[in-house]
């Protein structure tokens, strides 16, 4: 059985192999040891925590197959962002340059360093184990946030954002950090997406251009990849489009990869996710549903989820009916509350 739970300290082994694997660009998996172990540590403080607003609490949560105890994958939650230090972003918009005289009318696109999102709630860090990108396995990963968000929404902000991986060559190189490095920067992508990933971003202010870029300067490699996001991506950008997140113009400094925004109350999962009533049984009858179902219990510092065509949803009674291992898997009892989502809905 699938099980999405809080990471703990004896998943170190295998959060440092997911950030082997993710490679360069995802910076929320830095190859650190002392990072890594300084997640696991504030995520386990941020899951105990009594909150009734969010601040600097952070969320990661792993997917574990039950019947071997193997980690496939990561997704994490970061409750308000840019508070204990700056989160940058570059925003594309259009400035007009006219000289009536000469009729002369010229829109052109720049590039505004800024901090606009400073404050909001961002998903982050979802990875899923390469062996295991099959099935509803990614989209259970995904959707999950948005579950444990509608079941503790005074932990996060009213609007959520996504940072998405941008566009890289054949060698792994962004083409954007390719301009940025040679104008403004003397040190190669993995050493500045290494110093991001451990937090160290003071050299951003200090050699990040501090006046708008005009877009059109920039080599045709760059200017092609302003907005785009890494193949490896795609899924996790349609998942997030799907949901209702629109891109407004925002764009990672370094590899110019979209950033992705929605109300949290107005993301498709939130609004679709509700609470139910359990009901156990034995009989393997009444357990075969017609939809595969993410169902989480409602608890934050023990939250558990899990994904299931073998349970049945009754509208009518407003309860789900489960076997007993599946109530052992989510910890919870007859007559205990769980919130579902239908994963098939919308499905494509």
């Amino acid at each position: 059985m699938l099980l999405i739970r809080p990471i703990q300290g004896s998943d170190f082994q295998a959060l440092m192999t997911m950030a082997r694997e993710s490679g360069a660009g995802f910076t929320s998996l830095p190859l650190c040891e002392r990072k890594l172990t300084q997640k696991i540590a504030h995520s386990e403080a941020s899951f105990g925590a009594d909150i009734d607003a969010p601040g600097e609490q952070g969320y990661l949560f792993v997917l574990e197959d039950t019947d071997t105890g193997e980690i496939l994958g990561a997704s994490g939650i970061e409750a308000s962002v840019g508070l204990g230090s700056p989160l940058y972003h570059f925003h594309k918009s259009t400035v007009v340059h006219q000289c009536k005289e000469l009729d002369i009318f010229n829109p052109v696109e720049v590039l505004t360093l800024g901090n606009d999102y400073t404050g909001v709630t961002e998903i982050c860090t979802l990875f899923l184990r390469e062996p295991y990108r099959v099935g509803l396995n990614g989209r259970f990963l995904s959707k999950v946030r948005f579950m444990f968000m509608a079941e503790h929404p005074k932990r996060f902000a009213k609007l959520v954002i996504a940072e998405m991986r941008g566009a890289a060559d054949a060698d792994g190189q962004p083409p954007f950090w390719g301009w940025l490095r040679e104008t403004f920067f003397n040190m190669e992508f993995s050493k500045a997406d290494y110093l991001i990933g451990v937090g160290n971003k003071g050299f951003i202010a200090d050699l990040m251009p501090r006046y708008p870029i005009y877009v059109d300067l920039l080599p045709k490699a760059a200017r092609d990849t302003i907005g785009q996001v890494h193949e490896n991506t795609v899924p996790a950008l349609k998942l997030l489009e799907n949901e209702g997140f629109m891109h407004r113009g925002y764009v990672d400094l370094f590899d110019a990869g979209p950033t992705v925004e929605a109300q949290l109350k107005q993301i498709k999962s939130v609004r679709q996710s509700h609470r139910v009533k359990v009901v156990i049984s034995h009989n393997p009858a009444e357990l075969k549903g017609e939809f595969h179902l993410a169902v989480c219990n409602c608890d934050s510092k023990e939250f558990r989820a899990t994904v299931s065509d073998e349970c049945r949803l009754d509208t009518e009674t407003h309860s789900i009916v489960m076997s007993p291992a599946m109530a052992d898997v989510l910890n919870v009892t007859e007559g205990d509350l769980v919130r579902y989502l239908n994963l098939d809905k919308g499905a494509k």
